[in-house]
């Protein structure tokens, strides 16, 4: 009895929930959706003649702040609450073609129209775009008790972690189920690549297919994680993000050593260093307290940026262009929007403002770096000797000067900084900037460096070349003829670059320094002396103290060492050379207009309250939490390396314009829990992606798959994806037995068809590393950007001039041309036989065991009998012309036969199967 009253008042409650329910949806309209329903309207109808480009009568629809003022009418054209007296709604439904909006063109659907109006009637709500909120942690979709709870909850046995919540809830939406899980050699091979760019270990993968262990999986996907490759793998992915390169980029396009930062990159994955941290770094690293060398060559993230070496360029134009690269780079690569239209004008769709580009320019138009030949300011490493000199030096200052002092030295002479560029100077006297690299001086001759901070300096340090014997140099402050503080001789350095230091008087404050030299044995049109840098410095710390002299004597020699290896890095100017930034008109940066001051859009989070005016204070407010964009975009970007899609396709654009994301509570979810619950910890967040049941899915197709979800864009089964061009090399390198195990160092040279590379300045070519730099990893592959490695550009890397988040993915003929007749395959195909040789004797053996390396999978009978055929085939036509089994097998007197050449054959084609060059 007590049951079933139970059940009666279950019921009547359930009964009346429905009724007001009812009546709720009769008589409420339900509110209009500003982002779903109102934006896409503007978008597509409205925003070419009223957002950020143009603004017709003076009517805007980019702000809501913008679309209830006054335009050129006095009116408003949005009254909310009031869409009968709205002029919006009254241009929309006008009978005259030359009233109505949108202008010329076709009038809005019906149905378009009513929503405007039941939307102005609900008040012209605003929405910010999802994008542009903070992320929220969105509760998980758990399954609920059926039936208003009287039924329990059904219990689900397929879901494994949260994201599968997320993604089941989706496929039921959908009308959709999930597949089943891939078999053992599916998952081992899927998840090995996905995670270290290679097939496991052989150990790892023998101890995981014979482990009946549930547990076996997560131990293999842990030990994936350790794997020093795991490094490698993840910076292959981050290179194209730091547009990085080994040469500077446009037509002279010479060599940069950059190298260092790309260690710095696979260092940091392999110790999963805090992703907040890990940006931080390379936006700001030089300026974190006591910064590291290591957290100096992470700011080499903006130093990729292209520098141009050609003779007559505008220095300050191409230094502009890589401060506008850092910017566009900045917003691409670690916050998923694109931001470079708002360096002409006003976002059109996203609320982003004209001033908005140059205020976070601001942020950095204040760096060191001025388009300069040698790419100042470097980083100096000492190698060898001069690294314990370094260390000595750095020890006794420590002990013996005022930590002050100390700073200013070791500073240095780790960067040479802060020096003054010759190609600052101006204000010449028979006298110029040489190919606009450095400033060169002639017979009788003059010049200016401007603005230079002389407090406390007792002495200039400059690198030059000089050809006269008798070369003289004055230096006067604020004009010509002011006060000398200076008049040495300049040593005689024909075509080297040498350092000389001179003392000069002390002077307080900053002043112009006019430079005047004269040569006797100079004809007046010849060139007499060429300026690099000046360096005005206090006097060598800690005269009086014991071992003054040696220490000194230290200083000297680590200045001239060649024993150090150089990284362009950041580096603010000092306070006395600080710049100023203006706005652009119109994205021209000879048409200036208004100062700014750094600052980021309004419309996203504010700035952290302890955050400085800086860059360091930009490396917080992007890492912030309430930051809506890095943890959303680091996220995307990781879901589309694993299933070959973002969550959001457009990577690069999360913006209004971006396709939206078909799982955005889970977006949100994951962002979340990598901020709060992992640290910004990436390893954690890819094991919870791979440890989940929908990674671990079948690809297996069906009929029904392809027919609701041609794309997998709803994970009802396991994604089919290309390898990336890194990875089919790795592999291929992997299967043959001849990767090499190095890490680290100097870009290598693999083979490279002549004539690919074209330098019309130095002639530099392409020598081949002999050693096994060709056997090295991808990542390791010299990159020049006017002509990238050509068998990886056929399948789809890019230039690296510019940031690129994603690559699209193509089918062409060439990558089967490239995999079947380029020489780095061919010697891979013969080193792959090689190995197998020492197998075993038999063809059939061969082959099979050949298949398993190569597809991660035991040979199908059909695919053994139809390679054996190959072979057969192969051996035949090589026993008969000895010649072209020659040129096969490559002239190895071991292997010089018509089994080895046959041989050979089957294992090009087994690197060009499908199934070894896609992840599946």
């Amino acid at each position: 009895m007590l049951n079933l009253f139970r059940h009666k008042i279950f019921l009547s409650i359930a009964i009346i929930t429905v009724g007001i329910l009812g009546y709720s949806f009769l008589f409420n309209e339900p509110p209009v959706d500003f982002n779903t329903q109102i934006k896409p309207i503007f978008n597509k109808k409205c925003i070419t003649c009223h957002g950020g480009v143009k603004r017709k009568a003076g009517f805007s629809l980019l702000f809501r702040t913008d679309a209830l003022a006054n335009n050129e009418s006095g009116k408003p054209a949005i009254i909310p609450g009031d869409p009968e007296h709205s002029e919006l709604i009254r241009r929309i439904t006008h009978t005259d073609p030359e009233e109505r909006m949108p202008y010329k063109s076709h009038p809005l659907p019906e149905e378009e129209v009513k929503l405007l109006t039941k939307w102005i009637k609900q008040g012209a709500k605003w929405g910010d775009h999802w994008a542009y909120v903070p992320v929220k942690n969105e509760p998980i979709p758990l399954p609920k008790a059926r039936f208003w709870g009287l039924l329990p909850v059904k219990k689900n046995t397929w879901a494994r972690n949260d994201i599968d919540y997320f993604i089941l809830d989706k496929l039921k939406e959908k009308n959709l189920s999930p597949s089943t899980e891939a078999d053992k050699y599916s998952l081992l091979r899927r998840v090995s690549l996905d995670l270290t760019g290679l097939p496991a270990p052989h150990s790892l993968a023998e101890k995981y297919l014979s482990d009946p262990d549930s547990t076996g999986y997560e131990a293999l996907v842990d030990s994936l994680l350790s794997l020093p490759s795991y490094g490698e793998r993840w910076t292959a992915m981050w290179l194209d993000l730091a547009r990085y390169a080994d040469t500077k980029g446009y037509e002279r396009d010479y060599e940069r050593s950059i190298w260092r930062y790309r260690d710095w990159l696979i260092t940091a994955f392999n110790n999963d260093k805090p992703y907040d941290s890990f940006l931080v770094e390379q936006v700001a690293g030089d300026m974190l307290p006591n910064a590291t060398n290591d957290q100096i060559i992470a700011t080499a993230f903006n130093r990729n940026t292209m520098t141009n070496d050609e003779g007559g360029t505008d220095n300050e134009e191409f230094r502009t262009s890589a401060v506008v690269d850092r910017v566009n780079t900045t917003w691409e690569a670690l916050m998923g929007t694109t931001f470079s239209c708002v360096q002409c004008h006003s976002h059109p769709y996203d609320p982003f403002r004209h001033e908005d580009y140059y205020r976070f320019m601001a942020f950095y138009n204040n760096t060191r770096d001025e388009d300069s030949y040698a790419d100042y300011p470097l980083l100096h490493e000492y190698k060898k000797d001069d690294s314990l000199r370094f260390l000595q030096l750095d020890k006794w200052l420590k002990e013996n000067t005022k930590k002050e002092s100390q700073e200013i030295v070791i500073h240095f002479l780790k960067t040479w900084q802060p020096a003054i560029n010759g190609l600052t100077a101006d204000s010449f006297v028979n006298s110029e900037l040489s190919d606009t690299k450095w400033l060169v001086m002639r017979k009788s001759s003059g010049a200016r460096l401007r603005h230079i901070d002389l407090t406390g300096k007792s002495s200039v340090l400059f690198r030059y070349n000089a050809w006269p014997p008798d070369g003289k140099m004055d230096l006067y402050i604020d004009s010509p003829g002011g006060q000398k503080i200076a008049s040495f001789g300049i040593p005689k350095a024909p075509d080297q670059w040498k350092l000389h230091e001179v003392n000069i008087l002390p002077v307080n404050g900053i002043h112009d320094i006019y430079l005047s030299y004269h040569s006797n044995a100079l004809k007046k049109d010849k060139d007499g002396v060429l300026f690099d840098w000046f360096y005005f410095s206090p006097p060598f710390p800690g005269e009086g103290r014991p071992g003054y002299d040696s220490a000194k004597s230290s200083y000297q020699k680590l200045l001239h060492s060649g024993n150090v290896v150089i990284t362009p890095v950041m580096e603010e100017n000092p306070s006395y050379l600080k710049r100023t930034t203006q706005v652009f008109e119109r994205g021209n940066w000879l048409a200036k207009a208004n100062k700014v001051e750094p600052g980021t859009p309004a419309s996203l989070s504010k700035m952290p309250p302890n955050a400085p005016s800086n860059r360091l204070g930009l490396a917080m407010w992007i890492t912030d939490k309430n930051n809506p964009l890095a943890s959303r975009t680091i996220v995307n970007r990781l879901w589309e390396q694993l299933f070959g899609q973002g969550l959001a396709e457009t990577l690069e654009d999360l913006g209004t314009q971006g396709l939206p994301p078909t799982h955005r509570e889970l977006l949100d979810h994951l962002a979340w829990k990598l901020m709060h619950d992992y640290s910004w910890s990436l390893k954690k967040l890819l094991k919870e992606m791979v440890m989940s049941a929908t990674y671990r899915q079948s690809s297996k197709m069906t009929p029904e798959l392809q027919q609701a979800d041609r794309f997998n864009r709803y994970y009802a089964r396991g994604s089919r994806v290309r390898l990336t061009a890194e990875q089919i090399r790795d592999q291929a390198l992997s299967f043959s037995g001849k990767l090499s195990p190095k890490m680290y160092g100097p870009s290598v040279k693999p083979w490279q068809p002549a004539g690919i590379w074209s330098s019309p300045y130095g002639g530099n070519e392409w020598i081949k590393n002999i050693d096994d730099g060709q056997y090295r990893r991808a990542i390791y592959t010299y990159w020049k950007r006017t002509s990238p490695y050509p068998s990886m550009l056929n399948f789809d890397a890019v230039a690296r001039e510019v940031c690129s988040a994603r690559r699209i993915r193509t089918n062409t003929p060439l990558q089967a041309l490239t995999l079947m007749n380029d020489s780095v395959y061919i010697d891979l195909s013969r080193q792959f036989a090689y190995s197998i040789l020492l197998e075993s004797s038999i063809a059939k053996q061969q082959i099979s065991k050949a298949f398993f390396i190569a597809a991660g999978r035991p040979i199908a009978e059909h695919d053994l009998n139809t390679l054996l055929g190959l072979y057969h085939e192969a051996l035949k036509k090589f026993s008969a012309d000895p010649v072209q089994t020659c040129e096969v097998t490559g002239l190895q007197d071991d292997h010089n036969n018509p089994e080895t050449a046959a041989l050979i054959v089957v294992m090009q084609v087994l690197l060009n199967l499908d199934e070894v060059i896609t992840k599946s």
